[in-house]
């Protein structure tokens, strides 16, 4: 890694929660929402900046995170996928920007300190990515060098982890077996408590 290798992060945050049939990201998890705690815990990274994509009910978003020091972006086609808003959020970097860090605000046993040693082991090799491994899958939290990010892997639905399968030689896994809980349905407030 050279000292100007430098990373961003993206917190995906657009979806309507249509099987939950709230906003998950207002739903409170230790005393913030998520939407919130992921996007504080992105600025543990010491990133170049923080982008979080919005799309359903972006109003009311926006106030849930307006004491942060975030770019927030309207992802006008959301409904097209998690493949749409990242696409959304990369086109909007600075040139200079080497890695892409993709977070999600549904997983509440995302830590500060994971996205930290994703940076850390970025850091040593920038041509590779670092994922998080859980349930039997590769996925996100994970960074991504910028290069890998243009529009022909991001088609649709397919986010990250269909380019991280695609991948996988060129990637780091870090073992995160909590981080397969996340908020869907109903049933999953439970890890909320």
């Amino acid at each position: 890694m050279t000292e100007a290798s430098r990373h961003a992060v993206i917190v995906l945050a657009a979806g309507g929660s249509s099987r939950l049939g709230q906003p998950k990201q207002l739903l409170f998890h230790e005393g913030e929402t998520l939407l919130h705690r992921a996007a504080r815990f992105a600025f543990a990274t010491l990133p170049a900046e923080v982008v979080v994509v919005l799309g359903a009910d972006a109003s009311r978003m926006v106030l849930a995170i307006a004491d942060l020091p975030i770019r927030a972006l309207i992802c006008e086609n959301w409904r097209d996928g998690m493949g749409a808003s990242l696409r959304c959020a990369v086109q909007a970097l600075d040139a200079n920007i080497d890695g892409v860090m993709v977070v999600l605000c549904d997983q509440p046993a995302l830590t500060a300190s994971h996205l930290i040693t994703l940076r850390d082991v970025w850091h040593r090799n920038p041509l590779h990515a670092v994922a998080s491994g859980y349930a039997d899958t590769v996925g996100v939290p994970a960074l991504l060098p910028r290069h890998w990010l243009d529009e022909k892997f991001l088609r649709g639905d397919q986010g990250a982890r269909v380019l991280l399968h695609e991948r996988k030689s060129e990637v780091t896994v870090i073992d995160s077996p909590a981080l397969a809980t996340d908020i869907d349905h109903t049933a999953d407030l439970s890890a909320l408590r």
